[in-house]
């Protein structure tokens, strides 16, 4: 079992479309999409649920007003404004510090675990999908990726399926350090900007320190044929495998927006394009070539 997680240094540059692409190329997968923070890997794939858990991260306060004398401590010394005038906790802006379970004399608040979001498993016509969606203003989104990565681990494990694919979140943060543990090959989405570029170094800043194998596409190369030249001379002084480029394409769009997988939709080149760039995926993932 092969693990390849699709990555960015941002949001928005084809990681998403790119990691779809893979799933339909596959054959035989299971999918992990692990950009819990603003999920889409659904949009694409059509999935039809089949299991829905509660995932549950830190904890909020909640005062309990027959116990409240109002002193107002919490009201006076909470830094985030989360407790109104008449002693609400709004769930929205409390971080769970517990300040005000410390302060309050009468033991009226209460640090209740939080239900933070949701993770799901779904059934493709390109194999079974795990899911999340993290809830407004939530945390620990480090905490639902690892629960994701698992589940989908115990599912290709249990179904013997030989790949999985992640749509991995953007940047450098928590949840990427989650989704980057232990896979076989990180594919780095970047697109020929200055931000591209700077985004592209910090990503295998971080990707290095996990002595993960990595590769490079540059989606929409043509944009700025120079700039794409230039973050390819990086990864190759980086060691970086260059995968290979996508061109603009507007039928990438038309297919995103209907909500199929490009390398089975477009008909201009791009879905070339990214077949070879599955095919040098898949070689160095199992041959090191």
């Amino acid at each position: 079992m092969k693990t390849i997680l699709v990555i960015s240094g941002k949001g928005g540059t084809g990681k998403t479309m790119l990691a779809a692409s893979f799933a339909a190329l596959a054959g035989s997968v299971v999918i992990a999409d692990c950009d819990v923070d603003a999920a889409d890997m659904h949009l694409m794939l059509n999935p039809v649920r089949k299991e829905r858990h509660d995932f549950f991260g830190g904890k909020k306060a909640f005062i309990e007003k027959l116990n409240c004398i109002k002193c107002n401590k919490c009201f006076i010394n909470c830094r985030f404004e989360a407790i109104s005038r008449d002693f609400v906790v709004s769930s929205l802006n409390c971080e769970g510090c517990g300040l005000c379970f410390q302060l309050c004399p009468a033991e009226a608040v209460k640090m209740n675990v939080n239900k933070a979001g949701e993770w799901f498993v779904s059934d493709t016509p390109y194999g079974t999908l795990v899911h999340a969606m993290l809830g407004a203003g939530e945390d620990n989104s480090g905490k639902l990726v690892t629960i994701v990565r698992k589940e989908t681990e115990k599912i290709a494990a249990e179904s013997k399926t030989p790949y999985i694919i992640i749509d991995g979140p953007p940047g450098i943060g928590c949840p990427v350090m989650a989704a980057i543990t232990g896979v076989d090959m990180a594919v780095v989405v970047t697109e020929p900007t200055v931000s591209g570029a700077h985004d592209f170094i910090r990503l295998i800043d971080t990707i290095e320190k996990f002595k993960v194998t990595t590769g490079l596409v540059i989606n929409k190369y043509d944009i700025n044929p120079e700039k794409s030249g230039e973050i390819e001379k990086t990864a190759k002084e980086r060691n970086v495998h260059i995968l290979g480029r996508i061109h603009y394409s507007r039928s990438i769009v038309d297919a995103v927006v209907k909500g199929i997988p490009p390398s089975l939709y477009c008909a201009d080149g791009g879905k070339t394009e990214i077949a070879d760039i599955w095919h040098k995926t898949i070689n160095i993932v199992t041959e090191g070539k």
